[in-house]
C-alpha cells in the first residue's frame, strides 16, 4: 500500500492518501488543495474520511467530495463539529466552506477495504467526542491522539483528557511496537518510540 501525506491549513495538518490496487481513501481533507485531487488520478476513490470533525481536519470536504464524487464518512459523534466548521474556524481567524453532509458512519470494528488491503477503524475518543483512528497492516492513521513526543489536545469542546489516555491505553499501546504512527500534525512515530519516551505516556 501507498501512503502519501500532505501537510495543508495554517495548523500543519497532515491529510493522507492511501492507494492500492487502483483504489485510493483520502483522509482528513483539511483544505481543498489541488494535490489532493491530482495524487489520486486514474484511481477510484473509495471514500473520504475525517478521523474527527475539526476544522483543520475537514474543511476540504466539499471540494474533495465534488471532485471525486466518493461518499464521506466520519463516526457520528462528531457530526456537530462537522455541520459547525465554519463557526469553528472563524474562532481562530480562518474562513472555510461548510461541508457536505456524510454519507455514512464509521464504528468500532467496521472495515474499509483498499484495493486488497483492509483498515479496521478504532473508535478513538477523547481529542473529540467521535475521533476515529484507521488500523491497517503494520501503520495505524492516528488522527490527533498520539503524536511524536505528545499527545493530542483536550481543551477544545468535548475533549477529555481522561477519555484520552484510555483511547491510547486501550486502542494504541496495544499495537506492536513496531506499528508506524502517521498523525494528524508531524511526523510519523511508532507505538514503541513513544511508549518508551513520550513523557505523557507515562504510567499508562
Amino acid at each position: 500500500m501507498e501512503i502519501q501525506s500532505f501537510t495543508l491549513t495554517p495548523f500543519q495538518t497532515n491529510c493522507y492518501v492511501l492507494k492500492d490496487g487502483g483504489e485510493a481513501l483520502i483522509i482528513d481533507p483539511g483544505e481543498p488543495s489541488p494535490f489532493i485531487v491530482e495524487h489520486v488520478d486514474g484511481c477510484r476513490v473509495a471514500a473520504i474520511v475525517n478521523t474527527h470533525g475539526h476544522c483543520d481536519h475537514c474543511a476540504g470536504n466539499a471540494a474533495v467530495k465534488n471532485e471525486t464524487d466518493a461518499q464521506l464518512l466520519c463516526h457520528e459523534a462528531d457530526l456537530p463539529l462537522i455541520r459547525g466548521l465554519q463557526q469553528q474556524a472563524a474562532v481562530f481567524g480562518w474562513a472555510c466552506d461548510p461541508s457536505p453532509q456524510p454519507d455514512g458512519f464509521l464504528n468500532e470494528g467496521d472495515t474499509l477495504t483498499i484495493g486488497g488491503a483492509q483498515l479496521r477503524v478504532l473508535f478513538a475518543p477523547g481529542h473529540s467526542p467521535g475521533h476515529i483512528a484507521l488500523a491497517g497492516d503494520g501503520f495505524v492513521i492516528g488522527g490527533d491522539v498520539l503524536f511524536a513526543g505528545s499527545i493530542g489536545r483536550t481543551d477544545l469542546p468535548g475533549g477529555s483528557h481522561e477519555q484520552l489516555l484510555e483511547t491510547i491505553r486501550d486502542r494504541f499501546l496495544t499495537l506492536p511496537d513496531d506499528t508506524v504512527v502517521y498523525p494528524g500534525h508531524g511526523p510519523a512515530t511508532t507505538i514503541g518510540e513513544e511508549r518508551a519516551s513520550n513523557p505523557f505516556l507515562a504510567g499508562l
